[in-house]
């Protein structure tokens, strides 16, 4: 199966663009939550995900990042 190339030019800016959105989620909640209980952190992610429009992301990443923020609160977001 071959992929035409334009389609991933097509593609790369809404990849970025999403990627930007869930970047400034996870860096807000861990100035806002880092080390707190990863109920709470959970809770303060999904809401900036919804906040940034990228709710779409799947639980298992939610989870963790959930999980890093909490343990690691002085983690630099990627």
């Amino acid at each position: 199966m071959t992929t035409d190339p334009s389609e991933y030019d097509k593609a790369m800016p809404i990849v970025r663009a999403h990627l930007a959105k869930v970047k400034r989620a996870v860096s807000r909640t861990v100035i806002s939550h880092g080390g707190q209980s990863y109920a709470a952190v959970r809770q303060a992610l999904a809401e900036a995900l919804r906040d940034e429009g990228a709710q779409e992301v799947p639980p298992q990443v939610v989870d963790m990042f959930a999980v890093r923020i909490s343990e690691e609160p002085n983690m630099l977001p990627f």
